[in-house]
Order: structure tokens, then C-alpha cells, then sequence
């Protein structure tokens, strides 16, 4: 038999539940402010005892309103809030099955596709899967199953508030860690988010596509030109993250592809580089001001990242000799259209010069000794030094230091190579090595 304590518990439920059952919107609105009020932060069993042992009986109702309503947002924010500290609490698991086996999962993730609900009400739809996904491997591979990857990567791509891309790539995360099955799939997500039009969501992007890559340890096919593209990017935080990605990927069997991709880009095409038109010629105001061509900031970050993978590894750098960088990097010093170009590939081309002799003793001879001791005093600032001729006799610049450096093998390049992880010291170049034994 009960005893009276337990039988005045259980009609306490029960007269809750009636009255949740009979009430209308207003009424229930309230009673969620209460509950969200008292239970934050509680465990399952404090949980049980606030109801008499019955929580479940309250969660049921909750998931099913939330599945009548969901489409219109009623209470949308509150419902999720309540489901939250249900399957949040400590020793949940119970109350998270339930909620699954109803659908949940499905549910929280058509949320993120319509477009009339808020976007306060996403993000805690997003809140809650992560809930479930740090729940478990077998959770993670239940939200990728229900093709959750891409409801999640394009919510990304299209969300207006940069604290809920956040809180989506905490959950991106969490999905790319011991999940196996399916952490493939989340690393074509992050690369299929690469090309979409919300810097923060790039951004983001390829901050986990850093952790995926690390995890997977092979690349896609696609992700050079993914990454290259991004060079194009206004946004420098955008840029920061696409060359850091880059220096991961020079470990892996693109490095060819990446590094080839990198000197090319130093050199835009003529179809690019010719949309560039004076509009004094075309129109009778006043020459307006206009904003750098996409093709002209990509190839100021390609000079820039070579610098980088130049400065961290040696190897690197003689690889892309054999590309002619040298030639590439001079040419662009000489476009007058873009000074950041200007000034990057000088910076870069500084390197080479200090590092390798052969470079140095090229570059004197094709830039002429006046303009070479500018660029010797300052490289940084020798766009701003430099004439019109001195600009056209970079941009028009014939170095080939690679016919130097490998005068029997110019033609094949080093797209056919992959030299592995690299190190600081890893295989000097022949000159280099004569000119130290030599000092010894």
C-alpha cells in the first residue's frame, strides 16, 4: 500500500498534468517559465522526485506539442528549452531514448530548414543535438542517418547570427570525433561549405575542416580548389584560415597540386586581369574609386602563403623553384593595379633571395643594380619607391632559376612527386650544400 505522503505526491501529478492538458496557450506558456525556472541545472532522479516519479509523463507531453506546433513556432523556444533539461540532466539517458524514439531527432532538424521560424529557436534546436550527439558514437551515426550533415552544414551557410554559426560548429565538431562511420561524410560537408556566401560560415569552416583533415588523415580531391578559391576573399579572417589550412595540407598527397596551384595564381589571366577597365573612357563623371578584383586579392594571399610554407620549410621553398616561383613573384611586384600584390610578393621574394644565392645573383641581374638595392633596402616598401619602368621590367621579367637549379629535369616539374612530411632541415639543395661545405 501507498503511504498518504506518496498518494498526496501522486495527485499533486496528476492535477499538474490535468491542468497542462486542459490548458491553453497562454496557460502553458506560463507553466514552462515555471518549470524552466525550478529545474535548470537538476539531475534525473531530483527530476523524478519533482514529479513523483513520473517526469516521463511530462516529456511526452512536451515532445508531442512540440511536433504538433513546430511548424507555426508556438512556444517553439520555451518547448526546446524544457526538452533541454530533460535530456541534459545527469543520468538522462532514459528521458534521451524517449525523446528519439518519438522522432526527436527528425524533428530538431526540420526546425533548421524553415524559414519561418526564428533563428533564437534554431539555435536551441542546435543545442539540443549536440546534447544528443555528446551522448554517444551510436547518437552521432542516428543524427548522420537522418541526413543531418546537410541540414546542419546549409542552416550554416545561411544563418544571420554569428553566435549561432558557433554554436553549429561546436556541433560539427562533436560529429567529426568518434564517429568513424560517418566522419567522412562531415569532412564533404565542411568542403561542400567552402564556396557558400557568409564569410563566418567559411570561416568556421575551415577552422574544423583543420580538426576533420587531422582525423581522416586523406584528402578530397576537391579541396585544392576549394581552398584556392577562398584566396579571393575580402575578409582577412576568411584568408588566415585558408592558409592555415594550406599548411596542413602541404603533409598530404596535394601538396603538388596545392604548391603548383599557389605559383600560378601569382600570374592572373589576361581573360581576368582584362575586366579591369578604365572608366574614365566610359563614362563622362568623375574616375570613381573601385574595389579590388576578386583575382588581384587571391593573388596578394598566394604570395603571401607562399612566403609562409617558404619560411617554415626549406624543402618547400626549392620546390617551387623547380616552379619558377621566382619569375612569378617579380611579375607580380610589377602590378601597379594592386599594391598589396606589390608588397606581398616582394616580402616572399625577400626570403628567396636571403636563402638561396642562385635566386640572389638571378634577380640582381634582371632587376638592374639601382632597382635591386631598393628592393634590398626595403622590400616591404619598394612598391611605393619603384617607377613605371622599373614595374614594367619586373612584370616583363625572364628569370628561370629552376634551369639553374636542375638543367637536365625542366621539364618535368614536381606534380609527379610527393616528399611526405617535411621538416626544417629536410633535403637542402645541392648548391646549398656545396656553399656550406665549403664555409666548413
Amino acid at each position: 500500500m501507498t503511504s498518504v505522503k506518496e498518494q498526496a505526491a501522486i495527485s499533486r501529478l496528476l492535477s499538474f498534468l490535468q491542468e497542462w492538458d486542459n490548458a491553453g496557450k497562454v496557460t502553458r506558456s506560463h507553466i514552462l517559465d515555471s518549470f524552466i525556472e525550478t529545474n535548470q541545472g537538476r539531475t534525473a532522479p531530483e527530476l523524478e522526485q519533482e514529479f513523483s516519479q513520473g517526469a516521463s509523463l511530462f516529456l511526452v507531453r512536451l515532445t508531442t506539442w512540440l511536433r504538433l506546433t513546430y511548424m507555426i513556432g508556438s512556444c517553439l523556444n520555451k518547448i526546446l528549452r524544457s526538452i533541454g533539461i530533460f535530456l541534459s540532466a545527469v543520468s538522462s539517458n532514459r528521458y534521451l531514448v524517449e525523446f528519439l524514439e518519438v522522432g526527436g531527432v527528425l524533428t530538431l532538424l526540420e526546425i533548421l530548414g524553415l524559414e519561418k521560424i526564428k533563428e533564437e529557436d534554431k539555435k536551441e534546436s542546435i543545442k539540443l543535438l549536440q546534447v544528443i550527439a555528446n551522448s554517444g558514437r551510436k547518437y552521432k551515426e542516428l543524427i548522420c542517418e537522418s541526413y543531418g550533415i546537410r541540414s546542419i552544414a546549409e542552416f550554416l551557410a545561411k544563418s544571420k547570427s554569428e553566435e549561432t554559426q558557433e554554436e553549429v560548429q561546436v556541433l560539427l565538431d562533436s560529429l567529426v570525433h568518434g564517429n568513424p562511420k560517418y566522419q567522412n561524410q562531415v569532412y564533404k560537408g565542411l568542403i561542400a561549405l567552402l564556396p557558400c556566401a557568409s564569410p563566418k560560415a567559411q570561416q568556421l569552416s575551415l577552422q574544423t575542416l583543420r580538426t576533420a583533415q587531422s582525423i581522416i588523415r586523406t584528402t578530397h580531391p576537391s579541396i585544392v580548389d576549394h581552398v584556392l578559391q577562398l584566396l579571393r576573399t575580402m575578409h582577412l579572417e576568411v584568408q588566415y584560415e585558408a592558409i592555415a589550412l594550406i599548411k596542413d595540407l602541404v603533409d598530404y598527397d596535394v601538396c603538388p597540386e596545392l604548391l603548383k596551384g599557389l605559383v600560378e595564381l601569382l600570374i592572373p589571366s589576361f581573360k581576368e586581369t582584362s575586366k579591369l577597365q578604365p572608366k574614365i573612357l566610359s563614362e563622362s563623371s568623375a574616375l570613381q574609386l573601385t574595389a579590388p578584383l576578386p583575382v588581384f586579392l587571391q593573388q596578394a594571399a598566394a604570395a603571401k602563403a607562399i612566403g609562409v610554407l617558404a619560411r617554415s620549410n626549406t624543402s618547400l621553398a626549392e620546390e617551387m623553384l623547380h616552379l619558377r616561383v621566382v619569375h612569378s613573384l617579380m611579375t607580380a611586384m610589377g602590378n601597379t593595379d594592386h599594391s598589396n600584390s606589390q608588397r606581398q610578393a616582394s616580402l616572399t621574394l625577400e626570403y628567396f633571395v636571403q636563402t638561396f644565392p642562385v635566386v640572389e645573383d638571378h634577380v640582381r641581374k634582371s632587376m638592374g643594380e639601382e632597382l635591386y638595392q631598393l628592393f634590398l633596402s626595403n622590400a616591404g616598401d619598394l612598391y611605393m619607391k619603384m617607377n613605371s619602368i622599373q614595374a614594367d621590367i619586373l612584370a616583363a621579367n625572364k628569370v628561370n632559376v629552376a634551369r639553374a637549379l636542375y638543367p637536365g629535369d625542366l621539364s618535368s616539374g614536381i606534380t609527379g612527386f610527393y616528399f611526405g612530411p617535411r621538416d626544417q632541415e629536410a633535403r637542402l639543395p645541392q648548391f646549398q650544400q656545396e656553399n656550406t661545405q665549403g664555409k666548413e
